[in-house]
């Protein structure tokens, strides 16, 4: 899911030149995995393919809200790393306690969805420096969970749903992931944290997120976070309400952002093209990207 970790520090924007002194693969082994990479951001997921999560009924794919990840942005001195830990109730104490033993800091602890069984939280890390050490400190810090440290490959399941006309509804092209139909969508107005840039806003988990799971004759559950402007809560809160869908938790991720944001998640399992309409309606109250198509 997408879902967050984020460390303020008073750096500038790196150059081209500095994203070239970094050792990707140093990092990649550190960390046991390879990246995704957009633009000078390298996103690593950490699925917790090892839980069995349910909720109403509904088997979470890792790819809908189970999916933990950390990125790394080239700077003025090294690396920030921001992230977004998925963890059980019992690991949070140990993770956060290996997380600032190891140089990071905590920037948000909380849920996304209720009455999953077992209940899971997510936290939010971050880091600032040598991008091995910052590497080297996330992976101590993962292992203090039962976060799978190895990549564990598997054909990814198909997305039975009409994926063109939720592409059409929501409007913008979403992409299918672990069985997950995801959607990315950018805000129209620059995300900054100490004067740095927080872009490209989606691998640095700045961009609204919704992903649906197919549950079954055309149905599907659905769930994300919308990146909100504080003007915005209460419009978007009601515009899902209205649709069915429910708002399932309310927070922030990072400490020092600008403008400030709100995260708010939601949750609902029902016929795609009505949800995708939802989620739309919800839109339509926010300041996105002019590139995300209007109804």
């Amino acid at each position: 899911m997408r879902g967050i970790i984020f460390l303020a520090a008073a750096v500038i924007i790196g150059t081209g030149a500095e994203a070239q002194e970094i050792d990707w693969k140093k990092i990649d082994d550190a960390l046991g995995r390879s990246a995704a990479v957009t633009g000078d951001v390298h996103r690593y997921g950490f699925p917790r393919t090892d839980l069995s999560v349910t909720l109403d009924g509904v088997a979470i794919k890792p790819a809908l809200a189970l999916g933990g990840w950390t990125a790394f942005k080239p700077v003025h001195g090294g690396a920030m790393m921001m992230g977004d830990l998925v963890l059980l109730e019992t690991e949070i104490t140990p993770v956060l306690t290996a997380a600032i033993e190891n140089g990071l800091e905590i920037t948000a602890i909380h849920n996304h969805v209720l009455r999953a069984n077992p209940p899971t939280f997510y936290m939010h890390v971050s880091g600032h420096g040598d991008p091995v050490k910052l590497a080297n400190a996330l992976h101590t810090t993962l292992a203090a969970s039962k976060t799978p440290m190895t990549v564990q490959s598997a054909a990814a399941p198909d997305v039975s749903l009409d994926t063109a006309e939720l592409d059409r509804i929501v409007g913008v092209k979403g992409k299918p992931v672990g069985g997950v139909y995801q959607f990315g969508i950018p805000r129209r107005d620059p995300i900054t944290q100490n004067k740095m840039s927080l872009d490209p806003a989606a691998p640095l988990g700045m961009a609204t997120g919704v992903n649906f799971q197919p549950t079954g004759n055309g149905k599907a559950a659905v769930t994300g976070d919308f990146v909100l402007a504080p003007t915005e809560v209460n419009p978007v809160i009601r515009a899902l309400r209205g649709n069915g869908i429910e708002v399932t938790a309310l927070h922030s991720h990072m400490l020092d952002e600008q403008p400030r944001l709100f995260f708010m998640h939601f949750w609902a399992n029902d016929d795609a093209v009505k949800l995708a309409k939802g989620v739309r309606a919800a839109l339509d109250k926010m300041a996105n990207a002019e590139s995300v198509g209007r109804r």
